[in-house]
């Protein structure tokens, strides 16, 4: 899989970002989750899933403030 990249999402839509927003939480709750209760998990995905939560959160935002500057 690898370190997300910011150049994947960007041909996303804004509701295609939502609904990925909400399955990274998801899957982020899931691994912390598997944390505290000692299962087995790979540690560097947690970072990962962070990584790819605060990427889509910016380009939702960064869409979000364009639309308003044009109206």
């Amino acid at each position: 899989m690898g370190v997300p990249q910011f150049t994947d999402i960007i041909s996303l839509s804004n509701t295609e970002i939502s609904e990925a927003i909400i399955e990274t939480e998801n899957e982020l709750f899931n691994l912390r989750f598997k944390k505290a209760t000692r299962q087995s998990f790979k540690s560097h995905e947690i970072k990962h899933t962070k990584r790819r939560l605060a990427q889509l959160k910016t380009l939702l935002t960064l869409r979000l403030e364009n639309v308003e500057q044009k109206d």
